[in-house]
């Protein structure tokens, strides 16, 4: 298994708006150009890639967590 980790600081969101489904569940299969989540730096939405192909089997990461730089949101089963 891989992580898949923030790419900068902000807010962790699962989903586009709070009324959406998540962008991907445990299970979910994804290919390296899949939205996994969103992080909210500075009023900006940022869509994060999955960069790797295979099934998400942990999301690490509650909606609405601040998160850090490199921490880990997602674990992945390669395929």
């Amino acid at each position: 298994e891989v992580e898949i980790k923030s790419i900068l600081v902000g807010t962790f969101f699962r989903s586009p708006s709070p009324e959406a489904d998540a962008f991907v569940s445990v299970g979910s299969e994804i290919v390296p150009d899949t939205v996994v989540c969103i992080v909210e730096a500075m009023k900006v939405m940022n869509q994060i890639t999955a960069g790797v192909k295979g099934k998400i089997t942990k999301v690490l990461v509650e909606n609405g967590t601040p998160v850090q730089y490199g921490d880990p949101l997602f674990h992945v089963k390669l395929a």
